[in-house]
């Protein structure tokens, strides 16, 4: 049977159970360091979510670009027939026929712009994910000082 030393503990900073107790100064030094990490990180999550918010507004900004010019293009060749049609069938004149077709489009672009226009008021870019997370760790840094 082999001879064994005894260990020795060093229990300056060690409480009874072996937990090593920090100074007042590494906890608040700790809470600093914790609290301009948190803050790193709300800051990327606004980042973030503001990104994601932008997207939305970019896709629904293409998809109106893309409506008015074909739009765009389907009324130029629509006008032309419809003002020749009426023209020639109706009998009401070149210059009245052209007047009938142009107020009717320019109802068709307003209807189209009123809709694009509401779709990005609904659209939210406020970052309610990073102000609710703020608003708790405002009430958790309450809580520990």
């Amino acid at each position: 049977m082999a001879f064994r030393e005894p260990v020795y503990w060093d229990t300056g900073d060690v409480t009874p159970v072996g937990v090593r107790r920090e100074s007042l100064g590494e906890l608040i030094g700790d809470l600093a360091s914790n609290t301009a990490s948190l803050v790193r990180d709300e800051v990327a999550l606004v980042r973030q979510e503001l990104h994601q918010k932008l997207k939305t507004v970019q896709a629904v900004v293409a998809v109106i670009a893309v409506g008015a010019f074909i739009a765009l293009i389907a009324g130029m060749a629509l006008c032309a027939t419809v003002i020749l049609a009426l023209a020639k069938f109706i009998g009401i004149g070149l210059l009245m026929s052209t007047l009938l077709v142009g107020l009717a489009l320019a109802i068709l672009a307003g209807a189209l712009i009123s809709i694009g226009i509401s779709k990005i008021k609904r659209t939210n870019l406020k970052p309610e994910q990073t102000i609710e997370t703020l608003e708790e760790n405002k009430e958790w840094l309450k809580e520990i000082t």
